[in-house]
């Protein structure tokens, strides 16, 4: 599938509308900065914000209306569960642009950011285009997470995590999409509770779609703010891997097996260290080492390499145990994101 030739490009000079939507929930602390910086974008042609507004325990909705109110490009729409995909469809159906730009309500993206994304999308005929995630951190704990999160020590060789060249992937973070392919392909589904960008650009691949990597397309990401929910958040992407794969046989990446096997080996050396000889320490203390001095590596300041081998672990460890203990009948259950 080439879009390069749809109806909605027009002529050379023609710039299609795009609706840019944002699934939302508990965002109080981001949205207000995340929303400013959308409204900023330079794009010629026109654009309409749609915040997907979920059940949130803070000011968040309070602070989406402020925003509508002052901004008529600022649309509203009710997302009763909270979870990303059925918020994400939610602010799709009520779309009125053939493009479709997903942001997070904890994320920011420069003054040109549509714009680029429109021009990869016009010049590769992809149905989705995407580029970094760029975590940066506002605490000495988030900027520490942002470090592991850009590096492959923390992420693996995941091009939208740590970069890369221009060209065909699996997949992208967030990303812009020809909403035609999005429709054609059934939307985000919504037993994911995570992985629904991994499950829906598998499938627009299935169908033909191109997905394009861009570096130059940034995203700023901000990362959790406690090792508790950097824990939950890393269970949960294993978890919701898992599931993937098991649903769409040929998604699975081989590094995407490296947690679990870490984890394995890591549980295996301490029980049989335990149980038969001191020996068997040896793969636990080399992994020990290895985020060791890992974290002494990538780490900017003592206060990052200090921490970073226990945000490194958690990251692993925590991926790991959400992949092993994904149950089969995963995509089938309701859950929490």
């Amino acid at each position: 599938m080439d879009t390069r030739d749809g109806d909605f490009w027009g002529t050379p000079g023609n710039w299609p509308g795009v609706s840019i939507v944002l699934p939302i929930l508990n965002e109080e602390r981001h949205l207000d900065s995340a929303i400013t910086a959308i409204l900023r974008q330079d794009y010629p042609g026109d654009f309409e914000v749609i915040l997907a507004l979920g059940p949130s325990k803070d000011r968040t909705n309070e602070i989406a209306a402020r925003l509508s109110d002052r901004d008529t490009r600022v649309r509203l729409v009710e997302n009763p569960t909270g979870r990303t995909a059925a918020g994400l469809n939610a602010a799709i159906a009520l779309s009125r642009y053939p493009l479709i730009t997903r942001i997070d309500g904890h994320a920011e993206v420069s003054d040109s950011y549509v714009k680029h994304a429109v021009e990869i999308l016009r010049s590769t005929g992809a149905v989705n285009a995407g580029g970094i995630m760029a975590a940066q951190g506002q605490s000495r704990f988030e900027r520490a997470v942002a470090t592991a999160m850009r590096s492959p020590l923390g992420v693996g060789a995941s091009r939208f995590h740590t970069g890369g060249g221009a060209g065909e992937s699996d997949t992208v973070y967030l990303g812009n999409f020809v909403k035609a392919a999005i429709l054609a392909a059934g939307g985000y589904d919504e037993r994911y509770t995570r992985a629904q960008d991994w499950e829906l650009n598998f499938r627009l691949r299935k169908a033909g779609g191109k997905i394009w990597f861009d570096p130059s397309l940034v995203v700023t990401y901000r990362p959790r703010s406690t090792i508790k929910a950097l824990a939950k958040q890393y269970f949960q992407y294993g978890r919701w891997r898992h599931a993937v794969a098991r649903s769409h046989k040929g998604s699975v990446n081989y590094r995407y097996l490296a947690p679990p096997t870490a984890l394995a080996i890591n549980v295996l050396s301490l029980l049989l260290g335990l149980t038969i000889s001191p020996l068997f320490y040896i793969p636990v203390i080399t992994y020990i080492a290895a985020v060791t001095a890992g974290g002494l590596i990538i780490g900017k300041t003592w206060g990052e390499k200090i921490a970073l081998p226990a945000i490194l672990a958690t990251m692993h460890m925590t991926w790991g145990a959400g992949y092993l203990t994904s149950p089969p009948g995963l995509i089938a259950e309701d859950g929490e994101e």
